[in-house]
This record gives structure tokens, sequence and C-alpha cells, in this order.
């Protein structure tokens, strides 16, 4: 099976190095495309760096690493959506997105580039995993390894979930991991942004903590806990509407 091994903190993150020996050890095929330089944030966007309708692609190695790898000039959604028409020598199996420094839980997820390059994938029937490493604004260095492990331990199972499944990964970054449990999204991520101040030509927005404590059971809640954190994500979808009143329109 083929992999395509992304990212949002860029092609030099060691995080992404992580992912790729993780899927690796698990008998994929791997390419590695990420973008070129930091992407955090973009969400699901197909943004390309210029504008002449082409998208920059480098040839780079990796450490370690037996693989094609490119450096994009793209943002992750964009690199997940070539990657599922066959860009990057046939249509990925799987989609593999990380490892993120820090982690995505909450409904702020929509904001995540990580998130977003995984659900492109589903958009395209492409089964994909996010995965986050849950590192603070002022935290201790990343275990890149211990994200690898829960890698390792989830990628066979997701396998062989139905085509298209996404979920989204998060570990703590502690040695002695609790566990590996099932998470509902909470209503906020751990990490917010808001408006500090208003000027004539511009506004400053800060990174801050939530002081709103998480609801038991939510994947925020269970990270605080020790636990890793397994999340089913569903992207956009035509459900059937029932029940709702018509609008008149024209009177």
């Amino acid at each position: 099976m083929r992999a395509l091994i992304t990212n949002d903190d860029g092609i030099d993150s060691p995080g992404l190095l992580t992912l790729a020996r993780a899927a690796v050890e698990c008998g994929l095929e791997v390419v590695v495309a990420a973008p070129a330089e930091q992407a955090s944030g973009t969400s699901a966007s197909v943004a390309a760096v210029g504008d002449n309708g082409r998208v920059a692609s480098v040839r780079r190695t990796m450490p370690g690493l037996d693989a094609e790898a490119y450096a994009v000039a793209a943002h992750p959604g964009l690199i997940s959506l070539i990657a599922c028409r066959g860009g990057f020598g046939g249509k990925p199996d799987v989609v593999l997105s990380g490892v993120n420094l820090g982690a995505n839980v909450g409904r702020a997820i929509l904001h995540s580039g990580t998130v977003g390059a995984a659900l492109t994938a589903h958009l395209n029937d492409v089964t994909s995993l996010a995965v986050s490493l849950d590192v603070g604004l002022d935290g201790p260095e990343p275990l890149w390894d211990k994200a690898g492990e829960a890698v390792r331990a989830v990628l066979p199972a997701l396998l062989e979930m139905p085509a298209a499944t996404v979920l989204s990964l998060n570990v703590p970054n502690i040695v002695d991991v609790q566990g590996l449990r099932w998470a509902e999204l909470a209503r906020f991520g751990t990490v917010q942004s808001r408006v500090d101040e208003v000027g004539e030509n511009e506004v400053e927005l800060v990174t801050a903590y939530s002081e709103d404590k998480p609801a038991p059971g939510t994947d925020a809640a269970l990270l605080a806990d020790g636990y890793a954190t397994l999340t089913p994500l569903r992207s956009v979808g035509a459900e059937p509407i029932s029940g709702l009143p018509s609008p008149a329109w024209p009177a």
C-alpha cells in the first residue's frame, strides 16, 4: 500500500520524518510531499505559492529514509489534493499528516493545516490520519518517538477500516502514556487566539491557553489526563434535508 506523508510544519520538521519512518515500519510504500515553508493554520486551503498556475516542487533527501521526498510551494490541503489526483506518482491508499508540533483538539481543528490535509483526502475517497503531539507553547522537548509508537499502534487498524475513514490522533508529550481512548471533540481547543489590541491600521492577536475546563470524555480532557486520543472526523457532505420550513422567495 502507498502512503503520502505530509504536514503543515514544513518539510524540515522532525515530526514529518517520524511519521514517514513509522509508515515504512508498518510496511507501507512512502512518498513525502510537504510545504517548503511553515503552513500552520491553513486549514484545507488549496493555495499555492506564486500565481503562475504551476506548483513548484523540489526533490529532497531525508535522513535515514529511502523514499521520494518533495518540498512543495503549497499548503498541505493542496498537496493532499495533488497526491489524490496522482500528482506524486500514483494515487495513495492513505494520507498521513503530521506529526504536528502541538495538539489539534476541539472544534478548532477546523483551522489546522494538518487536519485539513486529512479531510481533503477524505473528500477524494482516500483514508487518512492526522497526527499531533501535545507540546505546549513553552513545553519541554518534543518526544517524537512516542508519537511514532502511537502511529505504529493505530495504523494497522486504520488500514482495516472502511475506505475514506479519517481519524485524528493526539499523543501526550509524556513518557508514561496512560493508554489510547476514543474521544469526542471538545467545544474549544486548548490553545486559542484572542484580540489583544485594535489599532488604527491593525489588529493584534495573541495566543493563550483556554481558561475553560474541557468536558469529560473529550479529546482535550483525556489528553490532559495523559491518554492518547482517537477521534473520527467527517468532512463536508450532502446530507438530506427534511423537516425544515422553506423560505418564501420571491414573496
